[in-house]
């Protein structure tokens, strides 16, 4: 299998942590970009490889989103069966 199994492993345990926080009443993301600012202000050694940011806070109040008004696209105008036609 080509991709690193750490790979796996890291987003399993942070989709454990945001579930958690969720669950505590937290909101919470992930921000993943250029790490090397990051890097460098945490002092993070070259041998770990930082994959990104994992932001938990206290969320802001639900807002419905916008494109809701534009209504609802079938299911199977994006779903793909076997084929990609």
């Amino acid at each position: 299998w080509p991709v690193p199994y750490w790979y796996v492993d890291i987003g399993a345990t942070m989709m454990v942590i945001m579930l958690a926080a969720v669950d505590a009443g937290l909101g919470c993301g992930f921000a993943g970009s250029d790490l090397q600012p990051l890097r460098e202000a945490l002092g993070i050694p070259d041998e770990f490889v930082p994959i990104g940011v994992m932001p938990v806070g206290l969320p802001l109040p639900d807002v419905r989103s916008p494109s809701l008004k534009r209504g609802w696209v079938p299911f199977e105008a994006f779903a793909r069966f076997e084929r990609w036609d």
